[in-house]
């Protein structure tokens, strides 16, 4: 692998908690500059944390709409268009731009590689088969553009490449990396649980119709009707829209679903020490890093498969059990099998999701994205 430094420019929205790391390491190895859209969304309660980092916020346009999936959810969008990065870009003169997302910033930064065509551009692209849906004529005509005009794309998973294959993306260009965090953290948790607390299921993240809790939380209800012998525990950990509704949703007398509110990042490994399984019912997630987050706290992940984290690191028996969020019997069974799990194989179940976490490190994936960025250049040196 070529080692030389290099100058490298990552656009993204915001920095989350769970990005810091991986960029902390890119930056250790090249000179690197983030350009931010905003310093954080109206609908994220994450702390800024940007030590270390060279950070520029940039000009930026946001417009507000709303998108409305197959599957029945809706959610609010977000779209920044941040109107300097050209001239941010040819003020830092990057060999390399990584921009995240397919849309506006990236247009920005396909203009600067034209401008300057010693540099390459790398798309980090976060989607998946599940997310892609319903995204407007418009979106899908920008993005078959930019195919044409990057150099390369990061994209997190096997569905994600499949999207990209549909949009006539050259395989050549395609990098397949993995979501991380700062596993280290949520490792140095006790994989052994309190008797009792083995089977109590958590959820941490937004409450949101698209993390899929509703349709869940129906058949969770509904496996505990057929089992008034024994008693569910649900925390779920986060806010959003959905907490009243889910709150006033009737329920049966053996099932438990307590609120902990918005935690922040760095209480997070005590909330999953304190549950037995995690739980991500996502009916469409690029990939999903409380995932990562969970097993290397030794949770087994009780999860769906349109969660591209889950696709990827849950293998069913092993280390967790997966179902199709839209399907109920896959639910219910999948909900069936895990509260039937004895004490003693989910210890080894923790143990098996633990060592799949820590696979995917801070410096694992800054030198998935290193890699990509050497083989770019290398293209354009031939």
């Amino acid at each position: 692998m070529d080692n030389r430094a290099l100058k490298i420019a990552f656009l993204t929205n915001v920095i989350p908690p769970y990005h810091k790391a991986f960029l902390d390491c890119l930056a250790k190895r090249h000179e690197m500059r983030v350009l931010l859209s905003t310093p954080m969304e109206p609908n994220r309660s994450w702390k800024l944390e940007w030590d270390g980092l060279d950070v520029v916020t940039q000009k930026t346009l946001t417009l507000s709409g709303r998108w409305r999936h197959p599957r029945g959810f809706t959610e609010p969008l977000f779209l920044h268009i941040p109107i300097d990065t050209v001239a941010q870009l040819r003020r830092f003169g990057p060999d390399v731009t990584i921009s995240v997302e397919m849309g506006a910033r990236t247009l920005f930064a396909a203009l600067y590689r034209k401008l300057r065509r010693r540099s390459k551009l790398i798309v980090w692209a976060e989607v998946a088969e599940s997310t892609e849906q319903a995204r407007g004529w418009i979106r899908n005509r920008v993005r078959h553009l930019l195919h044409k005009n990057a150099d390369g794309f990061l994209v997190t998973g096997t569905s994600g490449v499949q999207y990209l294959r549909s949009l006539g993306v050259d395989e050549a260009k395609i990098f397949k990396i993995s979501y991380t965090a700062d596993v280290s953290k949520f490792a140095a948790t006790p994989l052994a649980r309190r008797p009792g607390c083995e089977r109590h299921l958590l959820y941490v993240g937004q409450l949101i119709e698209r993390k899929g809790l509703l349709p869940f939380l129906d058949v969770l209800s509904k496996w505990a009707r057929a089992n008034p012998d024994r008693r569910v525990e649900f925390v779920l950990a986060g806010d959003g829209p959905l907490r009243n509704q889910i709150e006033r949703l009737e329920k049966p007398s053996n099932i438990e679903v307590s609120f902990a509110g918005a935690v922040q990042y760095e209480d997070l490994p005590r909330v999953y020490t304190d549950a037995g399984v995690f739980v991500l019912p996502s009916l469409a997630d690029s990939w999903g890093v409380v995932v990562n987050e969970a097993m290397a706290a030794g949770l087994p992940v009780l999860g769906s498969v349109y969660a591209q984290a889950v696709s990827e690191m849950v293998k069913d028996g092993e280390n967790g059990w997966v179902f199709r969020a839209d399907d109920p019997d896959e639910i219910y069974d999948a909900i069936d099998r895990t509260l039937n799990t004895s004490p003693e194989r989910l210890q080894r179940m923790r143990h098996c999701a633990r060592t799949r976490a820590l696979q995917f490190t801070p410096d694992h994936l800054a030198c998935a994205v290193e890699n990509a960025v050497n083989a770019c250049m290398a293209m354009g040196a031939r």
